[in-house]
């Protein structure tokens, strides 16, 4: 955004710098009766021609624009030389136009202001601050210097040297030996000077009839003033075509130089085609006749008091835009930033970024105001669509610094039950081998808190004399992951569908995994879909595209049925849900984990379209009185609600147990069918079995997740997902064959379901 700005001013400089020749031109052109139209169209032709033969030489490269340069320059300083010599040459014939020498009177009225025609400080300084634009030429044409790192600060630092110098030295002499207001007639004089009130009537000349206005000479009147007072008038329009010329010939060349490099980064759409370079320099010719155009609509304004205070707007931003540039690398405070200017000072820099803007704005604040705007437009294009690029940019190092200092401040922070998150570690496996899983937790976990996916690692070792061993490192990576209060509370995994086909010590692991998350004082939650979430075996892990459709040109044999089905279940939530219900089943109080997150996807766009059902364990003879006590606790929590059922059914004897009996029956024990050393000796081998008495000891919760199903199925066919608080089992009690056969048969035939369960901490208050 500063590129494009800083581009476009150097362009309308062009205008300017051609515009001030012109009217020099025309000006001798009318002195001599040789106009060809009016003097403003003449300023225009003559301002089109030059800007054509300065195109050419720019077109012709490098060497021919810095012999160019070189000439201009040596003229330049000829015709400084030629004034302040004809500074100390007084002649009587220059007095009628208010030339008398070196004067102190003259110095002394002329010091304090005298604006005049509504003008003011900050409108004659718009003016004059494009005669301070060309300090970054050398940083202009970089590419093309030798040493670019050492010759920029001196050839900058020197340019602002003399010429500040040079600016301050011609104001004092011309306010030093001109007066403001002359007549050029010889016969102005006046012979008595003791009652004199100004300057030139002490030196014998009455101009007094110049306060009503009319007079051509003087330092408020006559434009070649210089001309008036240098030993050799021509020299000083040869040097003012020299400063002209050599000005817009360096701005001709800037412009395409700094837009070409902007535009090879392929930032914005379509300027793309002016990043080609030509020749053994690579010269932007194209960017040559863009600057061009632009150059040449400005110059047919041909009115240089209106196209100078438009380039000041442009520079002035990018003045300010890159002076806090600096500041904000160095407030980065990134190792990599490291200026080489010995008295280099962030607070300067800040300080002329301030500064532009408010001279910015008390120049033209409508004005100012646009130019921030289109800045603003530019920047917020670029933020959004995030381009291809790198420039380690200060941006980057400052968001590191700033996540840096805010981790470490975090931790001198007490958790609040205000300012919980469920800050979720998500066991995905490869993360696209299950979208669906991630896409779910993304809902309620983007912006508002943090996701971490984990891949289980194992690592395989053989030698002769070592048989193969697997390295499980899940249960450290619990404690490991996150940074200081940066880190997960909240376990989340997909339900193993296909753990009664697999090897009982990989359920044994898993369930080992939900006690570890309970002792760690994580939260649990477990997502199961009808068709399953592993999509990896369809074309292997490192091939499934993450977060995307697979198409069939993605697939290289056809498809199951199994498989189509399974594609587009896990693409689910990925989609808007549209109108239907996310119905939760609190059974439990685990702190409030398992309506906290229904709400978090109910303030999605995608889930927004969904209401929350709510239902409760309860008893017949006290359904309204639960349903309304509910309704006033989920009040006191904000949190809508569209519905409230309470279930005094919920603990009646389920009606069909023989689907649980076959399902534990590979996995029992059978300890009466065997002698009691051999049962407890495989009990040890296989501590997953089911006891017949582990059996009758939990036979009421076996029942009660039979009888679960069986209302799930009633009440919530049609949700879009349920969510229902997790049973728990006592570690080291209850074997994980039972425990996984319980899961199973809570949560088997029914749409996407959540299995949550908290870790008794508050997550949820009735205080805002």
């Amino acid at each position: 955004s500063i590129g494009l700005i800083f581009a476009f001013a150097n362009a309308v400089a062009v205008a300017m710098y051609v515009v001030g020749f012109a009217e020099t031109v025309v000006e001798m052109l009318n002195d001599v009766d040789a106009l060809m139209f009016d003097e403003l169209n003449d300023i225009r032709i003559v301002g089109t021609l030059t800007v054509i033969l300065l195109l050419g030489i720019s077109v012709a490269g490098m060497e021919w624009e810095a012999k160019a340069q070189i000439v201009l320059l040596v003229i330049l300083l000829g015709a400084i030389a030629n004034f302040f010599i004809g500074t100390v040459m007084p002649s009587e014939n220059k007095k009628p136009k208010g030339y008398f020498g070196y004067q102190t009177a003259i110095l002394v009225e002329n010091f304090g202001p005298d604006f005049r025609d509504e003008e003011t400080f900050f409108s004659v300084f718009a003016i004059f601050f494009p005669a301070a634009t060309g300090i970054l030429a050398g940083a202009n044409i970089s590419g093309d210097l030798a040493d670019p790192q050492s010759a920029i600060p001196k050839g900058t630092l020197l340019a602002i040297l003399i010429t500040g110098l040079t600016y301050v030295a011609v104001a004092i002499s011309t306010g030093a030996t001109i007066v403001r207001d002359a007549t050029g007639d010889h016969n102005d004089t006046v012979v008595d000077t003791v009652n004199c009130t100004d300057a030139a009537c002490t030196l014998g000349y009455d101009f007094s009839i110049c306060e009503e206005g009319g007079c051509k000479y003087g330092l408020m009147n006559d434009f070649q003033v210089m001309s008036l007072v240098s030993a050799f008038s021509p020299l000083i329009s040869a040097g003012i075509f020299s400063a002209t010329l050599s000005s817009a010939l360096a701005s001709l060349v800037s412009a395409p130089k700094v837009f070409q490099a902007l535009c090879k980064d392929n930032i914005y759409p379509g300027l793309s085609v002016f990043a080609k370079g030509y020749g053994k320099n690579n010269e932007p010719l194209r960017g040559y006749v863009l600057t061009f155009c632009i150059g040449l609509a400005f110059i047919l304004i041909a009115e240089l008091n209106v196209i100078a205070p438009i380039i000041s707007n442009f520079f002035l931003a990018s003045y300010a835009l890159i002076n806090f540039s600096v500041f904000h690398a160095s407030l980065a405070n990134s190792p990599g930033w490291r200026p080489s200017f010995k008295y280099y000072n962030m607070w300067v820099s800040l300080a002329g970024a301030i500064l532009c803007f408010v001279v910015m704005f008390v120049i033209n604040w409508w004005a100012a105001l646009v130019t921030l705007l289109i800045v603003l437009a530019l920047y917020i294009y670029v933020s959004y669509k995030k381009p291809d690029v790198n420039w380690g940019s200060s941006t980057q190092a400052l968001i590191y610094n700033q996540a840096l200092t805010h981790s470490l401040n975090l931790t001198s922070v007490e958790e609040h039950v205000k300012n919980f998150r469920p800050q979720c570690l998500v066991l995905a496996g490869y993360p696209n081998s299950r979208p669906a899983l991630l896409q779910l937790v993304n809902s309620f976990t983007k912006n508002v808190s943090l996701m971490v996916c984990e891949h289980e690692v194992r690592s395989a070792a053989t030698s002769a004399a070592h048989l193969i061993t697997f390295i499980n490192v899940k249960n450290n990576f619990f404690q490991a992951v996150g940074l200081g209060r940066l880190k997960p509370n909240t376990l989340v995994m997909g339900f193993k569908n296909n753990w009664s086909d697999g090897d009982m010590r990989d359920v044994e692991n898993y369930i080992n995994i939900i006690h570890d998350a309970f002792d760690l004082q994580f939260g649990v939650v477990i997502l199961r879909l009808l068709d399953g979430l592993d999509i990896s075996h369809i074309q292997g892990p490192e091939h499934v595209v993450l977060m995307c459709f697979l198409v069939a040109t993605d697939i290289k044999s056809p498809l199951s049925l199994t498989d189509q089905r399974l594609l587009e279940s896990s693409q689910q939530f990925k989609k808007k849900q549209g109108k239907g219900s996310i119905d939760v089943w609190w059974l439990f109080d685990d702190g409030g984990l398992t309506l906290l997150i229904p709400y978090l996807l109910t303030n999605r766009s995608k889930w927004g379209d969904c209401r929350i059902r709510v239902f409760i364990g309860g008893k017949i003879n006290r359904i309204d009185h639960d349903r309304r006590a509910m309704a006033t606790l989920l009040s006191k929590f904000r949190i809508d609600f569209s519905d409230i059922n309470v279930l005094g059914d919920i603990n009646t004897k389920p009606k069909n147990k023989l689907s649980f009996k076959e399902l534990i029956e590979p996995y029992r024990l059978k300890e009466d069918d065997m002698e009691q050393e051999a049962a407890e000796r495989l009990k040890a081998q296989e501590p997953w079995r089911i006891t017949d008495n582990e059996l009758e000891l939990y036979k009421a919760k076996t029942n009660r997740q039979i009888r679960l199903n069986e209302l799930l199925r009633e009440h919530s066919s049609s949700a879009k997902l349920i969510v229902i608080s997790m049973p728990l089992a006592r570690k080291g009690t209850v074997s994980s064959a039972l425990y996984m056969c319980w899961l199973e048969t809570l949560s088997k035939d029914l749409p996407p379901l959540l299995l949550v369960r908290g870790n008794h901490q508050s997550v949820l208050t009735f205080y805002s």
